[in-house]
């Protein structure tokens, strides 16, 4: 079997990050599949072993830029990345800071607390990951770096309002990753970028709002990724970035 390269999963601990891992193990096609999480409980699956040597799973704090800076230039000497994923996001819970966040249905509840929350884990963690990225993705073989955006993070599509920090974060990585394409497209023309929507998944971050989920709607983990890696073999740098969704389908930005 020919190699693929590398491949990265930023995001482990939640439930689509372990999935991404879990699936591109599954494959063999890597020499190293690196999982990283700001705080590594346990194995994401418990029959990693068996897979590949290469499996790993590192503990990084990422919320910290020196600490992402760094941990990219330790993997330059690892070879090419042709896989990267990233799954961090929030949409209610407590940030890193403390704060509490749940979506906002009025204005009312807008604070700069929650905005501020919402924007760090949504948007500038993945565009810190963007940025550092871009040496361990360079080379002959053709790379993808996708991340788990959301279709509320589309301003053309927005038509029933609400949900303020958790839109305008997402709408903001979104118009990030349209921009380093422009720019990726000069210095590493061989790498595709994708926001990726994965529906509506039977995870910790939609159980709150799944009772107004219809039954069929209501996706699995390995079901949502699989439909991301299947449309990923499909992805040409020189025709990015992509907004899809599980079915493939173009979102409007």
């Amino acid at each position: 079997m020919t190699m693929k390269g590398n491949a990265l999963v930023i995001g482990v601990s939640g439930g689509l990050g372990r999935e991404v891992y879990r699936q591109l193990l599954a494959t063999g096609q890597y020499k190293t599949v690196i999982g990283v999480s700001r705080h590594v409980k346990q194995k994401p699956a418990a029959d990693i072993s068996h897979f590949i040597s290469g499996a790993k799973l590192v503990e990084l704090d990422y919320s910290k830029e020196s600490l992402v800076k760094s941990f990219c230039q330790e993997l330059e000497n690892t070879g090419q990345f042709t896989r990267v994923v990233c799954c961090s996001g929030v949409l209610h819970g407590s940030s890193a800071d403390g704060a509490k966040l749940h979506p906002e249905k009025r204005l009312e509840e807008l604070s700069a607390n929650m905005l501020s929350a919402y924007f760090d884990t949504n948007t500038v963690i993945p565009a810190l990951w963007l940025r550092y990225l871009l040496p361990l993705v360079q080379g002959p073989l053709s790379s993808d770096v996708s991340f788990f955006s959301a279709r509320v993070g589309s301003i053309e599509d927005n038509r029933l309002g609400g949900w303020y920090g958790y839109r305008a974060s997402k709408a903001a990585l979104n118009m990030l990753i349209k921009t380093a394409q422009v720019e990726y497209q000069r210095r590493a023309k061989n790498v595709s970028l994708v926001c990726y929507h994965p529906g509506t998944v039977d995870t910790a971050l939609s159980k709150p709002f799944q009772n107004n989920v219809k039954p069929e709607k209501l996706f699995t983990c390995q079901f949502s990724v699989s439909r991301l890696l299947m449309h990923l073999n499909k992805v040409q740098a020189e025709k990015g970035p992509y907004f899809i969704d599980w079915d493939g389908k173009e979102i409007p930005w």
